[in-house]
Formats: C-alpha cells, sequence, structure tokens
C-alpha cells in the first residue's frame, strides 16, 4: 500500500460513504482487541486547519466502547467484491460473535490503530472532539424520524492523519 496524504486524495467522498460505505475501527488500547462497523453516514472537510472526518456511532454500537477508549481509529473503504463481509460487520455485534473472522478480514496494525489488509484504502485517524447529538439542536424536526427510539449518534471529529491506499 501506498502512504498518501489526505490532500493527494483524488476519490469521489460522496460516493465512498453513501455507495462504497466504510468499516469504523477501533482498538482498545488495554486489551488489543478490536471492533468494526459499518458506516454510511459521515462527511470529510477542513476544520481547525486540519484534514477531518466525521463520524457517527450510535450509544449501542460495541464499537462506540472501543472508539471512546481508543485515542483514534481507522476509516476502512473496500472493493465491491467485499461488499457481504461489510454487510455482515452493519448487522452482527461483535460483542456476540467473531465478526471479523466470520466477515473473512484479516486486521494488521497501523501504529497502535487496527485495520483490514483487505481494504483498498485506510484513513488513519486521531480523535480530536466528540460530543452527542441532541433532540433540542435539530432544526429540521422530520429528521428525528432516524431516531424514534432516542438513541442519538455520538459525532467524533477526527484528524485523518494519514491514509494508506492500494
Amino acid at each position: 500500500m501506498e502512504h498518501i496524504t489526505p490532500f493527494e486524495l483524488n476519490e469521489n467522498l460522496f460516493s465512498l460513504l453513501d455507495k462504497e460505505w466504510m468499516l469504523i475501527t477501533a482498538r482498545d488500547p488495554e486489551t488489543k482487541k478490536i471492533n468494526t462497523m459499518t458506516a454510511s453516514w459521515g462527511g470529510f472537510g477542513i476544520l481547525w486547519n486540519k484534514p477531518v472526518a466525521f463520524v457517527f456511532i450510535r450509544p449501542q454500537r460495541y464499537t462506540k466502547e472501543f472508539a471512546e477508549r481508543a485515542e483514534g481509529m481507522t476509516l476502512s473503504f473496500f472493493s465491491e467484491e467485499y461488499r457481504d463481509a461489510l454487510k455482515l460487520c452493519g448487522r452482527v455485534s461483535g460483542r456476540d460473535c467473531d465478526k471479523i473472522t466470520e466477515a473473512g478480514l484479516t486486521p494488521m496494525m497501523i501504529g497502535e490503530r487496527a485495520a483490514f489488509a483487505e481494504a483498498r484504502m485506510v484513513m488513519s485517524c486521531r480523535k480530536l472532539y466528540a460530543d452527542d447529538l441532541k433532540e433540542s439542536a435539530f432544526i429540521d424536526p422530520a429528521l428525528l424520524s432516524n431516531y424514534s427510539a432516542g438513541d442519538y449518534h455520538t459525532m467524533y471529529i477526527v484528524e485523518i492523519e494519514g491514509i494508506l491506499k492500494k
């Protein structure tokens, strides 16, 4: 894999999230265990003079526990041949099974952060900010239909420190 900076990335970021999806992966610094989840909501931009990603995780997701303890996370993107693996990682919980093995994915380390060897691109990210979305902050009340259970996402703003790309 080739190391590139976020400014060298030549990808349609909207398609990456909406069509290709991504795996958000975090590693517990004490236990060294990793967990991952599929996501198709998020964003990319410049904030605080840094290239950042906006990552959203619901409170009941097992990956949130890992994201809370870790100093960072990875965002992994795959070719279409891994669509079933991404579906599985979005459907089952790492609390209940070894979904990484079941998905046929091979963990690899980028420094202290975990990712997957099968990914076509991995963004290695450092957490900068986290906050829970709040019902009172929604300007468009129609969006609340995404939260019928009241399980508002935690938004993480993460600095994209580097990208590995095949």
